[in-house]
């Protein structure tokens, strides 16, 4: 059997990237009957029914699936941002950290239109999220400049690419991949998508290795689902103190004798982050209410 990854579904189709070509298969009745959910990014095996087509016969056991779009295996999210027009802001950087780690995928930052910011303000920036263990890119995509260490990222990986329109994340892959666009049009015009017209999630396979996730809408800016103890632990650099809080269900809000607290004002949390965390809270408590 042959075997590769779905990188498309299609009206109960499914394409499956293999090393030097994509093969369009169906479903194995009894995978049907179970009512197994086959998703983009899913390892099969199947079997070749002719040339470029066949039969999946086997789904191999997932690594990890996103939800917010379904894609299974996706290895790491690159969350990407403009340094300036539209300027970037912790605020808006936090919350889709927040929601990223929820994901349980490994998370790197981008930060692209470095060319045009003030370098001081940009490596203090660099500096507040580094601190806590993100690793932090910075590169200017039309100038072609700071690109070989995303590239070296994405190599042989599935990653997605989340962060606000403006942020260049087109231009990004494009400049990464030349060609991608072409690529995408003639993918879409093989299985009926038009250019324009995304609706589902689809895995680009890039010439070094690899796949990006492209998606319709997609971005983490919704907290419906996030209850208010979980997101403590959305902030990594919380786990140290926490532990020393007087009660083990404090929130670190207005709880007395907080240590995640006493290290914001003793400066061993940058109190931008907190102030991030306790606005997030307030959001998912009053969304609580209406329930």
């Amino acid at each position: 059997m042959l075997r590769g990854v779905i990188v498309r579904a299609f009206n109960s189709y499914y394409f499956v990237q293999t090393a030097n070509k994509v093969a369009m298969c169906t479903l194995r009745g009894r995978f049907k009957k179970e009512r197994f959910s086959l998703l983009v990014g899913d390892e099969v095996e199947y079997t070749a029914t002719g040339e470029e087509k066949g039969v999946i016969e086997q789904i191999l056991p997932r690594r990890s699936m996103l939800r917010r779009p379904m894609v299974a295996n996706v290895d790491q999210v690159i969350l990407t941002f403009a340094a300036v027009n539209p300027d970037i802001n912790t605020a808006l950087v936090d919350r889709f950290l927040i929601l990223a780690e929820l994901s349980g995928l490994e998370i790197v930052i981008c930060i692209n239109k470095v060319d045009l910011a003030d370098t001081n303000q940009l490596q203090a920036l660099a500096g507040l999220y580094q601190r806590i263990g993100y690793p932090v890119l910075l590169l200017s995509a039309k100038q072609n400049t700071g690109l070989e260490p995303l590239k070296q990222r994405l190599f042989g990986r599935i990653s997605v690419f989340a962060g606000p329109s403006g942020a260049g994340k087109s231009t990004i892959l494009n400049a990464l991949e030349p060609g991608l666009a072409l690529t995408t049009g003639e993918v879409s015009a093989k299985i009926g998508r038009g250019k324009h017209t995304t609706r589902f999630a689809e895995l680009l396979p890039l010439s070094g290795g690899g796949f990006v996730v492209d998606t319709p809408g997609f971005s983490f800016t919704e907290f419906t689902d996030v209850a208010a103890p979980e997101l403590m632990h959305c902030f990594p650099e919380f786990a140290k103190f926490a532990g020393n809080c007087k009660f083990t269900t404090c929130l670190h809000h207005k709880e007395p004798q907080c240590a995640v607290k006493q290290a914001v004002q003793e400066g061993q949390i940058a109190p931008k982050r907190y102030d991030s965390y306790l606005e997030v809270l307030t959001e998912i408590r009053e969304a609580r209410k209406g329930f």
